[in-house]
C-alpha cells in the first residue's frame, strides 16, 4: 500500500552504522536521523554502509487501517518485497525478499526471534501493527549478523514504548472480516514502564466465485502481548516481553459441496504460539557496553489436510551476549551465542529434527575518511551434526558531505540448516512429507550496489543485485499423496534490479517503482528454468494527497508481470495483471474514520482458470498454488481513536 512510507524510503535507504561521526550540516532531514538497530550497531541510517530500509511510526499508523490484524500491508511498502498467498487453502501469506523463498527471511521483534527461526505462512498474518514504532529491513544474507537463518534478509519490528499514545482501532470488511485491536501504555515511578497490545479477529468463510471451494478461509484469533521496560542508573536497562496467539482456521470445500471426484475436502489449522524474551544492557566503561538477549518460543500446530489432524510442536531457544564499543575510530562488536531449534512431529515418521549449536561473531566499522565508511562482519557457527559454517559480510558507503549522491556496495555469504518447511510443504502441511534423509545445508552468497540521488523534492534510488543459493531445498512427488524434500541438482540464482523514483511537493506525493528479478533454478541435465511464482517484472505508480490535520486520499496502480507456474494443469506461465486500490481517511482531532477500496478492478485468479484441479496435485493437493488475488474487490471501513 502507498503512503508517505514510500517517501520515507526514498530518503532512508542506507545502512551499517558508525558511532555517529559529526552530523552533516547540509543534511537536515529528520528521516535521515532515525536510529536503526537491525545492523547490531545502532546508529543513524544516513551513516550506514549496509543498506537498511525503514518505515517509521507515522507510516505504520496509516497502514494499520488497511489490515489491522496483520503486518502484511505494511510490508508492501518496501520495494523488492512481495507478499504472496501461500497455503492458499487456509488463506496464508508469506514474504519474499528479492525472490528468495518465504522461509529465508528472518523476522525479529525488538531484535528477538519471537516468531522462531523461520516464518511460516501464518505468523505475519497473526501480528497486528498497531503497537509498532518502526520496521527495518536488510536485504541479502544476514548470517554474518544472525547465523542460521536469513539467507534472503532480516525484518526487524520495533515496538512502541510507554511514551507513545495509546490507541484503539476497529475495522470491518465487505468480505466478512472484523478486527479490534487495543494498544495501552502505563508508567511507574520513572524507571518502570509498560505496554499491552491485545487483539480479537474474525473472518467468515467466503466462496467468492461459487465453485465449491472457500477462496477465503474462516478464522477466529486472539493475541496478547505485554511489554515491560526498566531504566536504571548509568544507562542500564532491561526489556521484557511475552506473547500469546491462539487461532483456529478452516478452509477446503464449502459446506455441502464436493471436489470433481465426489468427495469433500477439509482443511484446518489450530495454532497456539507462546514466546518470551528479554534484553539486558549495561555499560562496561565509558567506551564499551554489554548486551544480553534471551528468547524462548513454542509453536504448537494441529494441521488438517483432507484427513486427520497432524500435530507438531516447534520450539526455539536463544541466549546471546555481545560487547560493543569504540576505539581509535573503530566501532566494534564481539559476541557469543547458543541456540536451539527443535521440531517434534511424532505422527510423521522421520520428519522431526533437532538443531543445537554455538557461535562466535565480530563486526568492525571504520570511517576511512570524510567520504568513505567501511564495515566488515564475520561469524563462525558450529551446528551439531549439520556442520560448521563461516559467514562473512563486507559493506562500503561512499558519500561526500553535502552531496546529493551516495553509493553503497555489499557482499555476503550465509547458510541455513535443512528443515522440511519449504514452500510446497506450507501448502499441504507436514502430514504428506516422506522421512528426511541426507539433506545438505543451503549455502548462499549475495551482492548489491545501491545508488541514491535526492534534490528539491526528487528522490531516485537504483539497485542492482545478485543472489545465489547452492543446494537449495526443493520437493518432488514420490506417490500420489506423498512428497519428498530434497536438495536441487544445481544452484538457485536471482540477478535483478530496482528503481524507485519519487517526487514531493507540498501535500502531494507521487512515486513510481520498477523491479526486475531474473531468477532461475536447475531443471536437471544442466538446463535451467524459472522458479515457481516469482514475477519477472513488477511496476507501481502511486499518488497521495494528505493534509495532516484533515486526512488523506490516495490511488495505487500495481502491475505484476508473468510468473512461471509449476505443477499447474491449466497453464505454465501466468498472464500479467493490474491491481488498483483507492484509500481515504478523514480526521477529527483524536478520531480518524477510514474507508479503503482494494482491488477495485476485481482481478481474481479464477477469472483466468479454475482454482480446483481436475485431479489432485503433488501431496494430494486439490487446488493450484495461488499466483493472483483470490478475494477480489474488497472494501474496509473502520475507526481509529487515540485514547
Amino acid at each position: 500500500m502507498f503512503t508517505r512510507a514510500h517517501i520515507a524510503l526514498l530518503t532512508l535507504l542506507s545502512s551499517m552504522s558508525l558511532p555517529a561521526p559529526a552530523a552533516d550540516p547540509d543534511d537536515d532531514s529528520e528521516l535521515d536521523t532515525i536510529v536503526v538497530n537491525a545492523t547490531r550497531s545502532p546508529g543513524m541510517i544516513r551513516d550506514q554502509p549496509l543498506r537498511v530500509e525503514a518505515v517509521p511510526a507515522g507510516e505504520i499508523e496509516e497502514n494499520s487501517t488497511i489490515q489491522p490484524g496483520a503486518v502484511t500491508a505494511l510490508l508492501k511498502e518496501l520495494p523488492g518485497i512481495r507478499v504472496q498467498t501461500s497455503a492458499a487453502g487456509l488463506s496464508g501469506a508469506g514474504m519474499r525478499l528479492r525472490g528468495f523463498p518465504e522461509r529465508d527471511t528472518l523476522v525479529l521483534a525488538d531484535g528477538l526471534p519471537l516468531l522462531g527461526v523461520e516464518p511460516d505462512a501464518f505468523s505475519l498474518l497473526q501480528t497486528p501493527p498497531l503497537d509498532l514504532a518502526r520496521a527495518e529491513v536488510i536485504k541479502g544474507s544476514v548470517s554474518a549478523l544472525y547465523g542460521n537463518s536469513g539467507l534472503g534478509g532480516v525484518l526487524n519490528l520495533i515496538s512502541q514504548t510507554p511514551d507513545a499514545e495509546p490507541a484503539l482501532i476497529a475495522n470491518a470488511t465487505s468480505r466478512g472480516g472484523q478486527d479490534i485491536v487495543a494498544f495501552l501504555t502505563g508508567r511507574g515511578d520513572g524507571r518502570w514502564g509498560g505496554t499491552l497490545t491485545a487483539g480479537a479477529h474474525h473472518q467468515s468463510p467466503q466462496d467468492v466465485d461459487d465453485d465449491g471451494w472457500l477462496d477465503i478461509a474462516s478464522f477466529h484469533r486472539v493475541t496478547l502481548r505485554p511489554r515491560l521496560w526498566w531504566h536504571g542508573s548509568g544507562s542500564r536497562s532491561l526489556f521484557l516481553t511475552a506473547g500469546v496467539t491462539d487461532e483456529h482456521r478452516e478452509g477446503g470445500t464449502s459446506p455441502g459441496r464436493t471436489l470433481p471426484g465426489g468427495a469433500s475436502f477439509d482443511e484446518a489449522l489450530e495454532t497456539r504460539r507462546y514466546d518470551i524474551g528479554a534484553l539486558l544492557q549495561s555499560p562496561i566503561n565509558d567506551q564499551a557496553s554489554l548486551s544480553v538477549r534471551v528468547s524462548l518460543t513454542s509453536d504448537q500446530q494441529d494441521r488438517t489436510f483432507g484427513g486427520s489432524p497432524t500435530p507438531s510442536t516447534r520450539r526455539t531457544a536463544l541466549a546471546e551476549a555481545t560487547a560493543n564499543g569504540d576505539h581509535a575510530g573503530h566501532r566494534w562488536v564481539i559476541g557469543l551465542a547458543a541456540s536451539r531449534d527443535d521440531l517434534d512431529a511424532h505422527s510423521v515418521p522421520g520428519v522431526s529434527y533437532r538443531h543445537a549449536g554455538a557461535a562466535a561473531f565480530a563486526q568492525d566499522e571504520f570511517r576511512a575518511n570524510a567520504w568513505m565508511t567501511l564495515a566488515a562482519s564475520a561469524r563462525l557457527d558450529a551446528l551439531g551434526s549439520v556442520g560448521s559454517f563461516f559467514s562473512p559480510r563486507l559493506s562500503a558507503l561512499l558519500r561526500r558531505p553535502g552531496s546529493e549522491w551516495s553509493l553503497r556496495a555489499s557482499i555476503a555469504g550465509g547458510f541455513a540448516a535443512p528443515t522440511p518447511f519449504v514452500d510446497d510443504v506450507e501448502e499441504t502441511g507436514l502430514g504428506v512429507v516422506a522421512p528426511l534423509a541426507g539433506l545438505r545445508p543451503e549455502r548462499a552468497r549475495t551482492a548489491a550496489i545501491d545508488a541514491k540521488w535526492s534534490d528539491e523534492g526528487w528522490d531516485v534510488n537504483a539497485s542492482v543485485f545478485y543472489s545465489e543459493v547452492r543446494d537449495p531445498l526443493a520437493t518432488r512427488a514420490i506417490t500420489g499423496d506423498r512428497i519428498e524434500v530434497i536438495n536441487a541438482a544445481g544452484p538457485w540464482r536471482a540477478p535483478g534490479a530496482e528503481v524507485l523514483v519519487g517526487y514531493t511537493r507540498g501535500s502531494l506525493h507521487v512515486i513510481s517503482a520498477w523491479s526486475l528479478i531474473d531468477a532461475t533454478e536447475s531443471a536437471g541435465d544442466g538446463a535451467r528454468t524459472r522458479p515457481d511464482r516469482i514475477p519477472h517484472e513488477t511496476i507501481s505508480l502511486d499518488g497521495i494527497y494528505e493534509v495532516e490535520s484533515r486526512g488523506r486520499f490516495g490511488i495505487e496502480i500495481d502491475y505484476t508481470g508473468q510468473q512461471a507456474l509449476h505443477d499447474n494443469p491449466y497453464r505454465s506461465v501466468s498472464p500479467g495483471y493490474f491491481e488498483i486500490n483507492v484509500l481515504g481517511e478523514m480526521r477529527f482531532g483524536k478520531v480518524a474514520l477510514f474507508v479503503n477500496a482494494l482491488n477495485v478492478a476485481n482481478r481474481r485468479q479464477t477469472d483466468f482458470d479454475p482454482l480446483i484441479r481436475p485431479l489432485p496435485g503433488p501431496g494430494g493437493n486439490p487446488i493450484t498454488a495461488a499466483w493472483a488475488p483470490l478475494a477480489g474487490r474488497t472494501f474496509n471501513l473502520g475507526i481509529r481513536v487515540e485514547l
